[in-house]
């Protein structure tokens, strides 16, 4: 699974590490040192990987990563941290990372983690077949990336997108907070409840008419979430 990944990380030495672990899996890497390098670099070819340092000079991996998505570029972001808080965490994902690595950390985690996220990005990709998901008026369509709501276009991250996903492909099902952090393939352990919980918050401002009396994407309590067709005439579960 060799793939054209970025590193932008202003330490020279951890740049090199990260360099040398991610060559020895037989991926081609572009090193930066400063946020405007890894824009410049991320809007060149088609990278798959973007591995980025949250603090550097002249644009924060934060600035980063809410440019390249408000442009609409889909590659993936690993960012790296030495911001511990779980707030600083969320809001990266929030921005649109799609994992999150606090320092220090195992090199060894890092390839696994760059190789599940390279894996799930490419498996996403692969899906071709043109289906469209629909529950009632929400409609998701895993090719194009594109989400609706009564025909009208809803931006995502690629995290959210994920969990609309999964949940529309199974709409009535109920996921655990568990079984929908799988799909966002394994942030650090103790935020991972509230990572999920950010990700439907932040969905239902998206989805719903008034997000805090959601009817499309419900809360069953002690459980985790369901997406469900409002016409079908659910209870109306209340929001966390």
């Amino acid at each position: 699974m060799c793939a054209n990944v970025i590193v932008a990380e202003d330490d020279a030495k951890q740049a090199e590490l990260v360099r040398r672990y991610l060559e020895r899996e037989g991926h081609a890497v572009t090193v930066v040192s400063d946020g405007l390098a890894a824009l410049e670099k991320a809007r060149q070819g088609a990278p798959d990987l973007l591995v980025l340092d949250v603090m550097m000079p002249r644009a924060d991996g934060l600035d980063v990563v809410r440019i390249l998505r408000s442009e609409g570029r889909e590659l993936a972001v690993l960012m790296l941290t030495a911001r511990a808080t779980e707030d600083d965490l969320l809001l990266g994902l929030d921005l649109g990372a799609d994992d999150y690595m606090t320092k220090p950390y195992s090199p060894r985690e890092l390839m696994a983690r760059v190789r599940t996220l390279l894996r799930r990005t490419r498996r996403d990709g692969a899906r071709d077949d043109g289906h469209v998901l629909r529950v009632g008026s929400l409609a998701v369509d895993p090719v194009r990336h594109e989400v609706a709501v009564d025909g009208t276009g809803v931006e995502c991250t690629p995290g959210e997108f994920r969990l609309l996903s999964a949940m529309a492909a199974e709409p009535e099902r109920v996921f655990t907070r568990e079984q929908l952090l799988a799909e966002l393939h394994g942030f650090d352990r103790y935020i991972s409840s509230r990572t999920v919980d950010v990700h439907i918050m932040n969905l239902r401002k998206k989805i719903e008419r008034a997000p805090r009396r959601p009817v499309r994407l419900l809360t069953v309590f002690g459980v985790g979430y369901k997406l469900m067709d409002p016409q079908k005439g659910a209870p109306r579960a209340e929001a966390r």
